[in-house]
C-alpha cells in the first residue's frame, strides 16, 4: 500500500482498528445477552455492497458532450460497484465513528476506482452538556433537502440522491447543549476548527489557513432555528440563518438564508478570457414537506443563488463550446475548445450552476397495498431557461436486506440551456444494494 496519500493509509488503519475492536469485544468475559445491553451496543457496524448499471443516450450536439467525449458516440454504458462500511465503537465517555467507502467504475471511456475514508472521528462526552471531537466528519448544517445555502462547511449535495453519504472534512469540534422548561426549550452551540494545509482539506479552499465555523441552535416554541457563522481565509466570510417548523403533524415548512459579503466568481468574458468577480451574494431556500393520508410524501423547494451564473453568462459559455467545435472542423485548432474545458472545470460544469431552481419530489409507500414497493418521481427545473430533468423511479425491498431501484431520468431543454446542453439526453439506471 502506498502511504504517500492520506486515503489508503487511513483506510488500512481504520480497518485494522475495526478488527481489533471486534476482537476486544468478543474477548470480554462479561459479554452477555441481557436485554438492557441492547439499548446501546459497545460496537455497531454495518454498511452495504452495491452494483449499479447505467445506460445513457448521448446528446452529441451538446456542449458537455463536446467537452467530455474524445470521440462522438450515441450511447454510453457504465457498470459501477461500491462497498461502504460504517459504525461506531463506544467505551464509557469516548466513542469512535467511521464511514469507509470504496468504488470501481467501468464504462466505454475506461476504468476508475477509489478507496477513501468518508468519516473517522473520536468524540469525548464527559457530561451531558459538553462534547468534544476530532477527526474527519461530514457536516449537514441546514434544513434544506436538496440544497443547503448555509452549509458553509458542508459537502455539496447531489439533489438526485441528497441522502447519500459523502466525504467529510478534518475538524476539531466542541458542542455545548442545554435544555430548559419554558418557551425556549433547547440551546446548543457548536464550533468547528477546520485547517487547510497541504494534504489536509486541500479541496476546501486556499491552503495554509485555519478556519472557524460556529452554529447557535434554538428550539423555541417548537421551531428549530440555527444561526451560522463562518470566517477564515480559505473562503469568504459567511453568515446564515435557517428554520424548520411543523405546522401540523403531517406538514412541515423550512427555509435557509445565506449571505456572503465578498463572494468570488469566475466569469467568462466576451473575448474568451476568465475574470474573477467579487460581490455580495445572497442565497436562500424555501421549502415544505407534506404527508398525505394515502402515504404520499411530497417535498417542494425553491432555491435562489446569487453566486450562480445568469442565463446570459451560461449562454456565453455554451457559445464558446460551439465556437470551439467549429474551429476544430475549420482549422484543426482546439484552442477555443480547451478554453471551454478550462472554464468547465473551474465552475461552469458544477451541478445547478444557474441562479433559480425548483425541486419537487414525490414518493408513495406501498400503493394499492403492494408490499415493499415504493414508486416515486422527482424533478429539477431551471426557472431561468426553463430546462429541466424529470426522474420516475421504482424501489422494491421485499427481499431481506436487499434494495432494488430502477430509475429513468429524462433531460429536456433548448439550445444554450442547462439541461439541453448536458452530455446525456436521458439515463436508465438499475441499482442493487445489499445491506449488512
Amino acid at each position: 500500500m502506498n502511504c504517500d496519500s492520506i486515503g489508503p493509509c487511513l483506510v488500512g488503519f481504520l480497518l485494522g482498528l475495526l478488527l481489533l475492536s471486534t476482537a476486544l469485544l468478543y474477548a470480554d468475559d462479561k459479554f452477555s445477552f441481557e436485554l438492557e445491553e441492547f439499548e446501546r451496543k459497545t460496537l455497531e457496524n454495518g454498511g452495504y455492497a452495491e452494483l449499479k448499471f447505467e445506460h445513457m443516450d448521448i446528446n452529441h450536439d451538446s456542449a458537455f458532450a463536446r467537452l467530455n467525449l474524445d470521440q462522438p458516440r450515441s450511447t454510453l454504458d457504465r457498470l459501477y460497484g461500491s462497498l461502504q462500511i460504517d459504525g461506531y465503537y463506544t467505551r464509557k465517555i469516548i466513542s469512535f465513528n467511521w464511514v469507509l467507502n470504496a468504488y470501481a467504475q467501468q464504462d466505454n471511456l475506461g476504468w476508475t476506482d477509489k478507496a477513501d475514508v468518508y468519516e473517522s472521528y473520536v468524540n469525548i462526552k464527559p457530561t451531558p452538556v459538553f462534547t468534544a471531537g476530532v477527526g474527519k466528519k461530514l457536516y449537514r448544517w441546514g434544513t434544506g433537502y436538496a440544497w443547503n445555502p448555509i452549509g458553509f462547511i458542508n459537502r455539496p449535495k447531489d439533489p438526485n440522491d441528497p441522502e447519500e453519504a459523502m466525504e467529510g472534512y478534518i475538524t476539531t469540534e466542541v458542542d455545548l447543549i442545554k435544555s430548559f422548561s419554558g418557551s425556549l426549550q433547547t440551546v446548543a452551540f457548536t464550533t468547528a476548527i477546520l485547517p487547510v494545509w497541504q494534504g489536509v482539506n486541500e479541496d476546501f479552499g486556499e491552503i495554509n489557513n485555519v478556519n472557524l465555523a460556529a452554529r447557535l441552535y434554538f428550539l423555541y416554541r417548537d421551531t428549530d432555528i440555527d444561526l451560522i457563522f463562518y470566517t477564515g481565509d480559505s473562503r469568504s466570510i459567511s453568515y446564515g440563518l435557517d428554520f424548520s417548523r411543523n405546522l401540523a403533524p403531517n406538514f412541515e415548512v423550512h427555509g435557509e438564508f445565506g449571505y456572503v459579503p465578498d463572494q468570488k466568481r469566475v466569469v467568462l468574458q466576451d473575448d474568451g478570457s476568465a475574470m474573477v468577480r467579487e460581490s455580495a451574494a445572497l442565497s436562500y431556500l424555501l421549502g415544505l414537506r407534506y404527508l398525505t393520508e394515502n402515504d404520499i410524501t411530497g417535498i417542494i423547494e425553491y432555491y435562489h443563488n446569487d453566486a450562480g451564473y445568469t442565463e446570459e453568462e451560461m449562454e456565453r459559455f455554451f457559445q464558446l463550446s460551439s465556437d470551439g467545435e467549429n474551429q476544430v472542423l475549420a482549422s484543426g485548432s482546439d484552442l477555443l475548445l480547451e478554453k471551454a474545458r478550462d472554464m468547465s472545470l473551474k465552475s461552469y460544469s458544477r451541478p445547478q450552476a444557474g441562479r433559480n431552481y425548483l425541486y419537487a419530489r414525490f414518493t408513495q409507500k406501498e400503493p394499492f397495498d403492494i408490499l415493499y414497493f415504493s414508486p416515486g418521481l422527482f424533478t429539477i427545473i431551471n426557472l431561468d431557461d426553463k430546462s429541466y430533468s424529470i426522474s420516475p423511479q421504482l424501489v422494491y425491498t421485499g427481499f431481506t436486506n436487499w434494495e432494488l431501484r430502477l430509475r429513468f431520468s429524462y433531460l429536456n431543454g433548448g439550445t444554450s440551456t442547462e439541461y439541453g446542453e448536458k452530455m446525456n439526453s436521458n439515463k436508465l439506471e438499475l441499482r442493487v444494494r445489499y445491506f449488512f
